[in-house]
């Protein structure tokens, strides 16, 4: 573990060489985004931040995966341009595109692109235009677990899919053993733990288990969880507190809520090496993601079946859902200051030291030139 936080330390400084931010929040809690989230909010000087015509209050909600983030950014940046408050509720990917599509917020956060039907729906709240994915950081899904006396965890896809699958269920199991023959593993029920919520981190991880282990992961993906079995917690920082208080259990949540002394798993991807959830291996499977969307529309496609090494491929992107056209003139000055600061090197040098991986210097100039033209 301790290597491993060296590892995220070195990224910060390492990162740098691809410029990036994030999306605006998160998955479940219900923070509005003015705390303080523990992490370093340094980065940036607050004089670095261009305010423009900002002024009044911008309401958002979304991915609770990225709440750590956003709390060091909206700290920031309110303390630059005094004259905007930022009302985050992170009830989740699935919660911030519906309000999205219904006029609530002046844009959300999702850990997934907008499907057909959310586009169409967009269009209803986006005069002359539709709403529109800008991805704005990444980071990987950690698997966090917690039984007494083991400290190194290693599983593959097909083992992971069976334990969320209720398949496999005590962690003596010889699938286990064979991967993890050093530890000593206790006879011990599993107590898998899943998002209650609609989650774009749900959806992300899941589509990593449909890559790399159909066969045992017969579903078809989404941000509602549909395996029969295991407990649910709402949020990603539900799901790690579950984790931390419970002797045996096993859940996913992006990287940063795994802190306190959660241990997390490594992944036997088929590269030379089991593969840590660290910041820096996820920026090497996302920089092998490509631009799909068309017109001002920046989804990606992910790897999730990259074997690389060093590459850890379960991971997550965070769009900010915003209209191309059609935004209220009220909240627009304010929306585009602030997705300008957090895609901005300043704002991408947050991220670094908060868990977080950057979107690749190529993806994200496009997403700089994509805000300077919202109206």
């Amino acid at each position: 573990m301790k290597l491993q936080r060296m590892n995220r330390r070195a990224l910060a400084l390492g990162a740098l060489a691809v410029s990036g931010a994030l999306a605006l929040t998160a998955c479940g809690s219900d923070d509005t985004g003015n705390g303080d989230s523990g992490g370093s909010s340094n980065a940036a000087a607050p004089s670095d931040v261009k305010c423009d015509d900002a002024k009044g209050q911008l309401l958002a909600d979304g991915s609770s995966a990225q709440k750590n983030a956003i709390d060091a950014w909206v700290k920031q940046f309110t303390a630059a341009c005094q004259g905007v408050q930022i009302n985050y509720k992170g009830g989740g990917s699935g919660a911030g595109v519906t309000a999205f599509t219904q006029g609530q917020v002046a844009f959300a956060g999702s850990d997934s692109a907008l499907k057909p039907d959310e586009v169409a729906a967009s269009k209803k709240v986006c005069t002359g235009g539709q709403g529109i994915d800008l991805p704005m950081v990444g980071g990987p899904i950690a698997v966090g677990y917690n039984v007494n006396g083991v400290d190194n965890l290693v599983l593959d896809a097909p083992t992971l899919a069976k334990i969320f699958n209720n398949k496999i269920t005590n962690w003596n199991d010889k699938a286990i053993q064979k991967l993890n023959p050093d530890a000593k593993l206790p006879d011990l029920k599993i107590q898998a733990f899943h998002r209650s919520d609609d989650s774009g981190t749900t959806d992300n991880f899941t589509k990593y288990l449909i890559a790399t282990a159909k066969g045992d992961w017969p579903y078809d993906g989404g941000k509602t969880w549909q395996a029969k079995g295991g407990q649910s917690a709402s949020g990603s920082s539900g799901v790690a507190q579950q984790v931390k208080q419970t002797n045996g259990a096993i859940g996913y949540f992006e990287l940063s809520y795994a802190k306190d002394g959660l241990k997390t798993v490594a992944l036997d991807t088929g590269a030379a090496q089991p593969v840590e959830a660290t910041v820096d291996n996820a920026t090497k499977a996302i920089s092998e993601a490509k631009v799909v969307g068309t017109g001002k529309d920046l989804s990606l496609e992910l790897n999730y079946g990259t074997k690389a090494d060093g590459a850890y491929p379960m991971v997550l992107v965070t769009y900010e859902v915003v209209c191309d056209k059609g935004n209220k003139s009220d909240t627009l000055p304010g929306t585009k200051a602030f997705l300008r600061y957090i895609a901005s090197e300043d704002g991408q040098k947050i991220l670094a030291e908060n868990d977080y991986a950057p979107i690749p210097a190529e993806i994200i100039s496009k997403v700089r030139t994509t805000i300077e033209g919202l109206s």
